[in-house]
């Protein structure tokens, strides 16, 4: 399976499929419309989640017209659309506009709704140099049915998804499908993400843009000095859970941050 998705010609740049991923459940797609553009989505039996990712845009959703505006992931928190099975949505783009949307298997069972900004939690996680934020868009105790959904934000040169954790039914872990999406500031940065288990060790090259498939395995990401990096999380499973089960050999780093790093210099004199 090809872990690296870059981006394609046409208004949906990447298409994540559980047909084309080899998975279950989620499925995922990241879409550019010019001005006045529109695009329509309807799920007879999934629900989904549109996340901005840069411009703005016009939502009709339920009958209701709903206004989605950002200037950058790197400039503010999303208002995020979340809608059940069945119900149809249409995007029409004021200026360029660049969102993505998740969806997994659902029954119907919650009515659609904007999350507002001031309802995300925000956690800076980890410490050291794999200090990062999360922003826990749709993870309890806000409802969804089967998805989760969360932004990291990873500073220049710092690690994150660390320690290396799984969540791929390996070592009693729960299953759990996932895409990271990725933008960086500035574009032209890039990141390095290693997906590893038993059964697999794969290192991938990711840039601006591009999206990463984790089927199974441990997945740290590492971001390039000067490479700010956000992605876009999207997961689905047997069950909603956050639980996960860290790698043994790193599960150490929860208590210790620092890494034992070494203090240099270390023999010999310093040049001035």
């Amino acid at each position: 399976m090809t872990l690296l998705r870059t981006p394609g010609p046409g208004p949906v740049s990447i298409e994540v499929t559980p047909n084309n991923a080899g998975w279950r459940y989620l499925a995922f797609k990241a879409i550019t419309l010019h001005p006045d553009d529109t695009f329509e989505i309807h799920e007879p039996d999934r629900e989904i989640a549109l996340v901005p990712i840069a411009g703005q845009a016009e939502i009709e959703l339920d009958g209701i017209t709903e206004t989605l505006a950002r200037k950058s992931v790197f400039a503010e928190l999303p208002r995020v659309v979340y809608a059940p099975p069945g119900v149809r949505l249409r995007v029409q783009a004021k200026d360029a506009f660049d969102f993505a949307v998740g969806s997994a298997p659902a029954e119907g069972k919650l009515p659609p709704r904007i999350i507002e900004p001031a309802e995300i939690p925000v956690e800076i996680r980890g410490g050291a140099n794999a200090t990062r934020q999360i922003s826990h868009i749709l993870a309890p105790p806000l409802p969804a049915e089967r998805l989760l959904l969360f932004e990291v934000y990873t500073p220049s040169g710092n690690w994150s998804s660390w320690p290396p954790h799984r969540h791929d039914g390996g070592l009693d872990s729960p299953y759990l499908e996932e895409v990271y999406y990725y933008r960086f500031q500035p574009e032209e940065g890039w990141a390095i993400q290693r997906i590893y288990n038993e059964h697999i060790d794969e290192v991938v090259l990711v840039r601006d843009g591009e999206a990463v498939l984790v089927p199974q395995g441990y997945h740290p990401v590492a971001a390039a000095p000067g490479s700010n990096v956000y992605y876009l999380n999207f997961l689905a499973g047997d069950e909603r859970t956050t639980a996960v089960v860290d790698d043994p050999e790193w599960a150490w780093m929860r208590n210790d941050w620092s890494g034992r790093a070494i203090q240099l210099p270390i023999g010999g004199r310093v040049e001035d």
